[in-house]
């Protein structure tokens, strides 16, 4: 049987998954809370180091968090229903 592939999620998904605040995570990575908040909402500039450790601590695959703005996910989604 085929292994399932993850669905691509964001950033903050990913964190909230692995059970993690921000504070945590920042601490974690030896970066300001605020960073990491700032990555969840735009990630387009994330550097790649960091995404590899992200990816790491939470578990899940790089190749599957979404990279880039976040605002505005909602509203794509409620017009696509």
């Amino acid at each position: 049987m085929a292994e399932k592939t993850p669905p691509k999620i964001t950033l903050k998904a990913a964190r909230v998954n692995a059970g993690l605040t921000a504070k945590e995570v920042g601490e974690i990575v030896k970066k300001h809370y605020q960073t990491i908040l700032s990555y969840e909402k735009d990630s387009e500039n994330i550097p790649t180091g960091l995404l590899i450790e992200l990816s790491e601590i939470y578990h899940y695959p790089m190749d599957f968090i979404f990279l880039g703005k976040t605002y505005g996910l909602n509203s794509i989604k409620e017009k696509a229903s």
